[in-house]
This record gives C-alpha cells, sequence and structure tokens, in this order.
C-alpha cells in the first residue's frame, strides 16, 4: 500500500471514528438537590447516592449502551420557585434534553407539573409528590414509582392494626397524626380521615410550621389528647425536634409510627435515647450489603471520585439516592432498546419508564436483591 493511500485510509477512520463519538452524545440527566437550607442535612446524603451511582455507571460500564451520563446538579434549598428556574435551565440542555427529572420534594413537584405536558420531560416522584398521579390516564408524564403517600399511609395503619392484634381492633383508638404543615405534610390528610371512618379509629391532625425546629405547644395539646398512636409525618429537623418533645412529656416512643421521610439516621441520632424504640417505614433495605455498593466503592471511592464521606453509604437517604439513580438509568436503558443507541429525550425516556420491566432477575443482575423496586401506576 502506498504511503499515501495509508494516510488516506487512517484520516478517514479517524473522522469516522470521531463523527461516531460526536453522534453517540451523552444523556443528560439533571440533578436537583438541596444541598442547602433547613433540610440540608437529609438532601445531601440523596444527592450524594444520586452522583455517585451515576459516576459508577460511567466509570465501571462505560455509561449505558456505551453512551455516557452527563449530568449537572443545581441547588434548590427545597424551594418551589428555585427548583422552577433549575427546571426551566436544565430542561433543554444537552443533545436530546433533560431525560427526566427527580423533584425531590412535593412542594417542588407540585411547581412544575402542568409545564412537563408541553415540555414532554418525565418526572419521577418515588415515594412522594401528588399521590393521584399514580393515576397515569390523568397524569402521563409523572410517575410516583415504587409506592406514593397513600399507599405508605394504609401500610402505617396496617401497621398499627397487627400491633392490636387485628384491624377490627383499631376501632376505639385515638391516632394523632403530626405533620409538616406543608404540601408534602398534608397529602395523607383525606385518606387517614377515610381510614378513621372504614376502622372506626378517632382521628387528632397536629400541623408542624416549616421548619420545625419548636414544636412544644404541639406537644401540650398532644398530652391533653392522650393518643394511643402517633404517626410521625414531618422532614428534617422536625423529627428529631418531635422525638424530644414526645420524650419530655412522656409519650413512649414505641407508640410513635414514621413515615419514610421521617426514617434516616439523620432523623433518629440527634434525638438520642428519645428514639430508642421508635419505628418508621422505609422504601430500602436495612444495610448496605449489596454488590452494587462494593461497585461504587471500587469504581468511584477507592478511585477518588466520591461524591461524599463513605461512611454515609449505609443510610437511608443515600440508598434513596442510589434507588433514584437506578430507576432513571433503568428507565433510559428501556427506552434504548425502541429508540436505539442514541442520547435519550424526555418523550422517550417516558416510554421507558412505562415500559420498565425490574423483576427479580434484574433487580439480582443489578446487584440491589433486597431492594424493593416496583411500580404502583395505573395506566
Amino acid at each position: 500500500m502506498k504511503p499515501i493511500d495509508l494516510l488516506t485510509k487512517v484520516v478517514f477512520v479517524f473522522i469516522t471514528f470521531a463523527f461516531a463519538v460526536a453522534l453517540a452524545g451523552e444523556h443528560f440527566v439533571p440533578v436537583t438537590t438541596y444541598r442547602t437550607g433547613p433540610y440540608a442535612v437529609t438532601g445531601a446524603p440523596a444527592a450524594n447516592g444520586i452522583v455517585d451511582y451515576l459516576k459508577m455507571i460511567n466509570a465501571r460500564d462505560g455509561g449505558i449502551g456505551g453512551i455516557k451520563i452527563a449530568y449537572e446538579e443545581c441547588e434548590t434549598a427545597y424551594k418551589p420557585d428555585r427548583f422552577v428556574e433549575c427546571y426551566e435551565r436544565l430542561k433543554n440542555k444537552g443533545e436530546a434534553g433533560a431525560t427526566l427529572f427527580h423533584p425531590f420534594g412535593t412542594g417542588l413537584t407540585y411547581s412544575v407539573i402542568d409545564r412537563v405536558p408541553d415540555d414532554k420531560v418525565p418526572l419521577i416522584t418515588m415515594g412522594y409528590g401528588r399521590t393521584d398521579a399514580t393515576d397515569g390516564r390523568v397524569f402521563p408524564w409523572v410517575f410516583p414509582l415504587m409506592v406514593n403517600y397513600w399507599s405508605l399511609s394504609t401500610a402505617k395503619i396496617k401497621f398499627i392494626g397487627s400491633l392490636e392484634g387485628g384491624m377490627d381492633k383499631l376501632k376505639g383508638l385515638k391516632i394523632a397524626n403530626v405533620y409538616h404543615d406543608s404540601a408534602y405534610g398534608r397529602e395523607t390528610g383525606p385518606v387517614l380521615k377515610k381510614q378513621a371512618e372504614l376502622y372506626g379509629f378517632e382521628l387528632e391532625q397536629f400541623p408542624v410550621a416549616h421548619p420545625g425546629i419548636d414544636q412544644k405547644a404541639t406537644w401540650l395539646s398532644i398530652r391533653r389528647s392522650k393518643p394511643d398512636y402517633i404517626i410521625l409525618r414531618g422532614w428534617g429537623v422536625m423529627n428529631s425536634t418531635a422525638l424530644k418533645e414526645a420524650a419530655r412529656i412522656r409519650f413512649p416512643a414505641d407508640k410513635i409510627i414514621g413515615v419514610t421521610w421521617s426514617c434516616s439516621e439523620q432523623d433518629t441520632l440527634p434525638a438520642g435515647k428519645a428514639a430508642t424504640g421508635y419505628r418508621c417505614s422505609r422504601m430500602t433495605g436495612a444495610d448496605a450489603s449489596y454488590p452494587l455498593f462494593d461497585d461504587i466503592v471500587k469504581y468511584v471511592h477507592d478511585a477518588g471520585n466520591g461524591t461524599g464521606p463513605i461512611d454515609e453509604m449505609n443510610t437511608h437517604l443515600y440508598k434513596i439516592g442510589v434507588l433514584s439513580s437506578i430507576l432513571t438509568v433503568e428507565s433510559i436503558r428501556t427506552a434504548m432498546q425502541k429508540y436505539g443507541n442514541k442520547p435519550m429525550s424526555g418523550e422517550e425516556v417516558r416510554w421507558g419508564i412505562e415500559n420498565l420491566n425490574i423483576d427479580v432477575a434484574r433487580i439480582e443482575a443489578l446487584g440491589a436483591t433486597g431492594v424493593k423496586i416496583t411500580k404502583d401506576r395505573v395506566e
């Protein structure tokens, strides 16, 4: 072969390779977080879990189907107006636009729920957000995957029934709902009222003003009310404060049932002995003995690329962050099965979310056996 022919061939291969790389592009995943503000102590570990998993997928697998994940954090401080700013800034970024958003807040979800149909960008609201969005016929762009507020509320009432020896034993009991006075906190009010009617227990509701540092008057009212059980529907510092106030009025911690967002180490450890006996619902397993966590350590933390401290990997909120990114990656991967090996748009990823099939075999393949991953939605 003549030198000129060889050079031509090399140049052609290089151009072809460069074109293929440019054509491959990247999937764009916006990461809206709250590492600042009154809820930073709970928002930061979740954000670290989200980002660590995305980093691991890039480092271990080279992305999804050979296409890297590009992500960008945007700080919301858990404020709806800040989330709207992040949403508007990030929704069109990347070659194909944003794949999907995790608002990580009920008020944040409400702030854009009317925008996503026009923008064709799906929301995943895993265990939070607007409960009636479970009906995908009405809210086709919002996906409360795994569980929603009402199903979690039902689980807690059934748990209290089991403690009493049966659902019929709920009749005549008094249950107090101590809730964060926000869209998040108020979301289960209607279903609790229906359950009270159905099972015959008396329901009393006690709102706690944001951020929940001063609750003395609330717990004096609870002491006068003398409930049999308390459902703690708090967020951030409200949770540890509530447990301390319960101890102060000598209300037993084992009669307090917390919701998923009142169930982290950041909620309980600051309460010290006041948290002993406290129980709550969770969306993840109680440890970090999953192979995928070994991969996060190997490909992210051992490489000096960890997003937060390695010892927080065993915490509830970090695992929720990882689980959120699993759903993101699997939604994109599913969409690529239909639309091909290219960066996915929000509209294409919506199809991927609707057609997720994360069965037992897939969970095992992900190294996530022990983590509950199911869809809670009506199509």
